[in-house]
């Protein structure tokens, strides 16, 4: 089971930390399909946010098709994401240069700056969000 972790010094809405936290889960197999989420109940009592909060998260993965919510029985998990499983010789190997770089006297921002620069070097730059409107969602009015 996922355990979320707010940082509320983040400047990232606790609900996308939620979304962003099952993304990586899923990304990592540490969720699978079938799996069950915590109940809004079980995510309040362990991080003190609101339930609404919680409920926007999930409803934010049910969009997207992440997981689905069954009445009565709370939201499992529909598929998955990627294949970066959690125990991958490559996480090791990560894990060793994240340590060399902590030797090295890099800082954590230090790390993932240079960490991000690799990234895109190698995949090139993230896309950007899509931010206009479906056309479902588009204005009405006048086209001409």
């Amino acid at each position: 089971m996922v355990e979320y972790r707010i940082d509320r010094r983040s400047g990232v809405a606790t609900y996308l930390q939620i979304v962003q936290q099952t993304r990586q889960a899923l990304r990592l197999g540490l969720l699978e399909p079938g799996d069950k989420l915590p109940t809004a109940r079980e995510v309040v009592e362990a991080t003190a946010i609101n339930p609404n909060t919680v409920l926007k998260a999930y409803r934010e993965l049910e969009r997207e098709g992440l997981v689905e919510a069954r009445r009565g029985l709370g939201t499992f998990v529909r598929r998955t994401l990627g294949a970066a499983p959690a125990d991958s010789p490559l996480r090791g190997e990560l894990a060793e240069w994240a340590a060399r770089a902590r030797r090295a006297g890099l800082e954590r921002d230090d790390v993932a700056a240079l960490f991000t620069a690799v990234l895109e070097e190698q995949f090139g730059a993230p896309q950007a969000q899509e931010t206009r409107p479906r056309p479902s969602q588009a204005p009405q009015g006048d086209s001409a």
